[in-house]
């Protein structure tokens, strides 16, 4: 199990590495090039035309570093998520299986439980380990040592807690995220007051381009960081909801196919 964490931790922050190479490639190869672009036209437009009214850009909104990080946070939460809900969709998969094969009426003794749970042995390992042949396994085995339906039917409703804890924990990386966005932007505010305050007394000699400028990158980094946290924080919701789906689904599962099915004398 240890190994398993490591490999996933390897590869989400490989995931991670990926993100910011290709991030940061775009950044500078389009974003801020688009951008100095784009406010020399505007500067060139003022000069010509007192009274022009500059549209916004996108470019110009996303450009600083601040606005960039945010932005590699989300793509990342946004890849976690999306490998959370192919596990999730493949757990449920399994829901549909005929994981344990019973004849209508038959019943299982605490002598068979080690016949019946041969077929789940038989599976593929990346399939073996999923939540819902574990908390067979973990049903049939509690019914053979204490031979008592009640107390299966507790082991299971506790395993399916601690798998539902164990499921929300792997969101940690996500809850980061949608955490240090916000942060990230309001370092991005702090920044460009900073810089605005800065200009102050070439404002007052009627030059308010370095106030202005300030000014831009608080508003933008402000305006991107809490729209991404407001998407991550709906992704996050429905990653959750599914995960606690799975778990209650899985626990009614095994209560209709197997623990119904328990015979102890």
């Amino acid at each position: 199990m240890e190994s398993k964490y490591r490999s996933e931790r390897l590869i989400n922050f490989g995931i991670l590495l990926a993100i910011v190479l290709i991030v940061q490639s775009v950044f500078t190869l389009v974003v801020r090039p688009q951008a100095e672009s784009w406010l020399a036209r505007e500067r060139a437009a003022v000069v010509a035309d007192p009274g022009h009214k500059p549209e916004r850009s996108l470019f110009v909104i996303i450009k600083d570093p601040e606005q960039e990080s945010a932005i590699i946070l989300a793509l990342w939460s946004i890849a976690l998520a999306m490998r959370k809900a192919l596990m999730l969709r493949t757990q449920r998969r399994q829901l549909g299986a005929e994981l344990i094969r019973l004849q209508p009426g038959f019943r299982i003794l605490p002598e068979d439980v080690r016949e019946q749970g041969r077929h789940l042995e038989t599976l593929p390992p990346e399939q073996r380990d999923l939540i819902v042949p574990r908390t067979i396994r973990r049903c049939l085995k509690r019914f053979g040592e204490t031979r008592d339906v009640q107390d299966a039917a507790t082991t299971v409703h506790d395993f399916c807690e601690s798998e539902a804890a164990r499921l929300d924990s792997e969101l940690a990386p996500i809850r980061f995220c949608v955490w240090a966005i916000p942060a990230i932007g309001f370092v991005g505010t702090v920044r460009g007051i900073g810089r605005a305050l800065e200009g102050a007394q070439l404002a007052l000699r009627g030059d308010t381009s370095a106030v202005t400028s300030g000014l831009g990158i608080s508003f933008n980094s402000t305006f991107v960081a809490l729209t991404l946290s407001i998407l991550l924080m709906y992704i996050l919701h429905e990653i959750q909801l599914a995960q606690e789906r799975l778990v209650l689904d899985t626990e009614l599962y095994v209560d209709d196919k197997v623990i119904s099915s328990f015979q102890s004398r």
